[in-house]
């Protein structure tokens, strides 16, 4: 067994000043997919401009906060929050959904790219392949918290959490950090170059996710409130599998949509 590393969840705390590793995690993902856009555009000369990447971020910001809220109001705990309307607005009380969050970014993006005429399948590769580096920091922010921690284990890389009771567990939030992130990451930015589809790079991230997500969750332990909710599966793997299948139909309608184009320019 591994003994957790206790970590201050507080990079400062000075009185009412706190600045929590979690929120810096988050921040920092923002502020690295930024650059590593901006860093694409100038690479591939890319007609974009820096305005304009930097609005749709605000969009994007928006959309992930508000389909994450809602994406765990509706999946995870819908009962609770008719009974507690109040809580709808809670955030901080915790309650987010990655799925939610990326349905709720995607709409943001669309809506800011149609409002703009800009190519939407373009910009969310080129956003997409940056994703995972967020993720990573998430990943680690939630790992420092001792939250989203896995389900009991005897593996010799096991930890005993500090809000979990005193049975060692997965350290699922490093297995997420590594696949979600690290994997993911190093697949996407190996591909950029080399994919040919538009739209390609944002349904790979989909699916490889959703296959990542699926695995990890039977190492994650379950939503207190849920459980296992269809024989052996949780919610998160449910919504992972929906994931995978919608973004496979997804590119394969755009793969042949761009066979046909060459076809009938040829």
């Amino acid at each position: 067994m591994l003994s957790y590393p206790e970590i201050s969840p507080y990079i400062l705390k000075l009185g009412p000043l706190q600045i929590r590793w979690y929120g810096f995690m988050y921040l920092a993902g923002f502020v690295s997919s930024y650059m590593l856009v901006l860093y694409q555009v100038k690479k591939r000369q890319l007609d974009i401009d820096k305005e304009d990447v930097e609005n749709l971020y605000l969009y994007l910001i928006i959309g992930l906060i508000a389909g994450a809220r809602l994406g765990y109001i509706v999946f995870y705990n819908l009962s609770y929050y008719i009974s507690n309307p109040l809580e709808l607005i809670a955030v901080w009380h915790g309650g987010m959904s990655f799925h939610g969050g990326l349905a709720g970014a995607l709409m943001g993006g669309g809506f800011y790219c149609k409002r703009r005429k800009i190519d939407f399948w373009l910009m969310a590769d080129l956003l997409i392949v940056t994703a995972p580096v967020g993720l990573a920091l998430g990943r680690l922010g939630n790992f420092i918290n001792g939250e989203l921690y896995g389900r009991p284990t005897t593996v010799p890389w096991g930890m005993v959490f500090p809000y979990a009771g005193s049975m060692p567990r997965h350290p699922s939030q490093l297995y997420e950090f590594f696949l979600e992130g690290f994997v993911l990451f190093s697949v996407l930015w190996f591909a950029k170059d080399r994919s040919k589809t538009k739209g390609a790079l944002l349904l790979v991230f989909i699916m490889l996710y959703g296959f990542f997500r699926f695995i990890v969750e039977f190492f994650r332990e379950p939503d207190q409130q849920l459980g296992l909710i269809l024989g052996p599966l949780t919610m998160g793997q449910l919504l992972s599998v929906s994931m995978l299948i919608a973004g496979a139909i997804v590119l394969n309608i755009l793969r042949r949509r761009q066979r046909d184009q060459s076809f009938k320019s040829s």
